[in-house]
């Protein structure tokens, strides 16, 4: 197995720090104490995300955060700026909106699974990412809103996420009330998979990465675009989908490496395994 490889920080910024330990990578926002989804954050995190896209190495990415805030959302400082902007801020607004959507979207089309590693507030555009994320783990003290309805700003692009993460009428009574649910409710309502003690959440996060890490790196990049892609199709067209992607997946080499193996009973050697 590899040692653990500490990356750079990204584009000189100090807005995100990486760090490699095998096949998974780990992003933390290192912004506190608002770890804000500020211009400069997004745009290091979209240059992360885009070589781990193209890294075969990667198997898992982990999102984490320092401080007491997971991410306070968008820099509302940054935006109340451009309000002196000549269009008002029209277009640093449509800006700030349109690469956060950007950035989702590159999450929820990463072939690497993203599990998000929460100790603190997620809310609004953090809550986002949570939600956005495939998989979520938070300590036992963590929260979580939508709050824009407090200062007159629907959260309306959180509400993407969201809604395709927790149930629709909890969806709803976050994004109408704006306030503050615990770990607890929030996993009830399916935005988080696990809770665990503060002392605990590293631990279970990298035991989570290095489980999955060590599954097939093809069908994990073919399981996490199939999930996407079944999700929102009627169930006859859902299963049309499943079926083709499936029987492409059977005739691939890491599929055809598993099956022998469990006939075999032994280990498999998946195609591209790390040293």
């Amino acid at each position: 197995m590899a040692d653990v490889v500490q990356l750079r920080k990204s584009e000189g910024n100090g807005l995100l720090s990486e760090e490699r330990h095998d096949a998974v990578l780990r992003l933390t926002l290192a912004n506190p104490p608002a770890n804000a989804l500020s211009i400069a954050l997004m745009e290091a995190l979209s240059a992360a995300l885009d070589k781990a896209a193209a890294d075969d190495g990667i198997r898992v990415v982990v999102l984490a955060a320092t401080g007491s805030l997971f991410s306070a959302g968008h820099d509302l400082k940054e935006m109340t700026a451009h309000r002196a902007d000549a269009d008002g801020g029209r277009s640093f607004f449509e800006k700030t909106m349109r690469m956060c959507a950007d950035l989702m979207l590159k999450i929820a089309g990463l072939p690497q699974p993203v599990i998000a590693e929460i100790d603190g507030l997620a809310t609004a555009a953090g809550c986002q990412l949570v939600a956005t994320a495939d998989l979520a783990i938070c300590t036992d003290t963590s929260t979580f809103c939508t709050p824009g309805v407090n200062i007159g700003l629907f959260c309306s692009t959180p509400m993407v996420a969201v809604t395709r993460a927790a149930h629709p009428k909890q969806a709803m009574e976050m994004l109408l009330t704006g306030e503050t649910i615990d770990a607890s409710t929030a996993k009830d309502f399916g935005l988080v998979n696990r809770i665990v003690p503060k002392q605990y959440l590293r631990q279970v996060v990298d035991k989570y990465a290095a489980v999955i890490a060590s599954k097939s790196p093809e069908a994990l990049r073919i399981g996490k675009a199939a999930y996407r892609a079944q999700a929102g199709l009627p169930l006859p067209e859902a299963y049309d989908t499943a079926i083709s992607i499936m029987v492409d997946n059977m005739l691939r080499d890491d599929a055809k490496e598993g099956i022998g193996a469990f006939l075999e009973k032994r280990m498999p050697e998946w195609k591209g395994s790390p040293e």
